[in-house]
């Protein structure tokens, strides 16, 4: 069959009528050929951007191209889940994440800007992190059982919390123990600091990537740990369970996310590169050095993860007793 001149003429213009299958082809073959950038809800040297800074250095490394840290904090990190949901599926703006962005807020907001689910694939998660109760270094308070007796014993404590992993806990921790407390949420951890260190706040749950570096310097006092073991990077402090916190476990995992309809291919090769940096001797050293551990799964590990988690979800915050905001 001859191709005519007519026909030779409609291919490009075609081609045109569908810029995203130009751009998805194009992407496929030559990806990456320009910087990635990557998202996260949380704002500059918290601990979700030292765990992620990490990765995206390591992802440079491998990808041959800069790797842009976006920081978008807001709405307990769901402006940045929003955004990447939005982004064009070509494998440039790709989403770290916890699972309490992606298991949480459908239960914690009455209107949620992402469906976590349908809006998404998985690429690799790449750490679970212990979170930790705190207290202002110079409390009186060395232990979880005596801060349950202040908290019982005192009117108008408050608590602080700055993510739906914090604040979760801190309402399952008040209704584990029956200790009072008003939770007050902030924007970043580091806008918390000075209330936590001044003994505004009666106590407040980090996260461990964070409050590793503050309790090393002696900006912070671990009382416990949110895991249900002991966390490597904090070995000295108490599970909360060991503390008499009978029932307590939540340990946050983070993942790698891209727009749903982005390229196999593309999710392909960066899952093969976020595998190659859990594999790298120095990574478990890192995590360590920051509350984490590594956590390596598959797309497919991760999404059942994600999909066994939802549940579990829903009845903390109903047991918690949070309604969502």
């Amino acid at each position: 069959m001859s191709i005519t001149r007519r026909g030779v003429l409609a291919i490009p213009a075609a081609c045109l009528g569908a810029p995203g299958l130009v751009r998805g082809a194009l992407a496929q073959t030559g990806y990456p050929d320009r910087p990635i950038h990557v998202s996260i809800g949380f704002s500059a040297g918290s601990g979700a951007d030292i765990l992620s800074r990490y990765f995206a250095h390591k992802l440079e490394e491998l990808s041959k191209q800069p790797v842009i840290m976006e920081n978008k904090p807001g709405a307990t990190g769901n402006i940045a889940v929003r955004y990447v949901a939005r982004s064009e599926p070509d494998g440039y703006n790709i989403l770290f994440v916890a699972n309490s962005n992606m298991a949480g807020s459908r239960y914690l907001f009455k209107e949620v800007p992402f469906d976590s689910l349908n809006d998404f694939k998985p690429v690799a998660s790449f750490a679970q992190i212990a979170f930790v109760l705190t207290v202002s270094p110079n409390s009186p308070i060395n232990s979880i059982p005596e801060l349950v007796a202040k908290l019982k014993a005192k009117k108008d404590n408050i608590a602080g919390y700055t993510n739906q992993t914090a604040q979760l806990s801190t309402e399952l921790f008040k209704q584990l123990t029956g200790a009072p407390a008003r939770a007050v949420g902030y924007k970043t951890a580091a806008d918390a600091m000075k209330d936590i260190t001044d003994g505004t706040l009666d106590f407040m749950v980090l996260d461990g990537t964070f409050a590793a570096g503050q309790v090393r310097q002696g900006q912070l006092k671990a009382l416990a740990v949110t895991t249900a073991k002991r966390s490597p990077s904090f070995p000295d402090t108490p599970t909360l369970q060991e503390a008499g916190v009978a029932g307590f476990e939540f340990a946050p995992w983070w993942c790698v996310y891209v727009p749903v309809k982005t390229p196999q291919p593309i999710i392909d090769k960066l899952e093969g590169w976020m595998h190659e940096i859990a594999r790298m001797p120095e990574t478990p050293k890192f995590l360590e050095s920051v509350g984490s551990i590594v956590n390596d799964d598959t797309p497919a590990e991760a999404d059942a993860r994600l999909r066994a988690e939802l549940p579990k979800w829903e009845a903390l915050v109903k047991a918690a007793g949070i309604e969502p905001q």
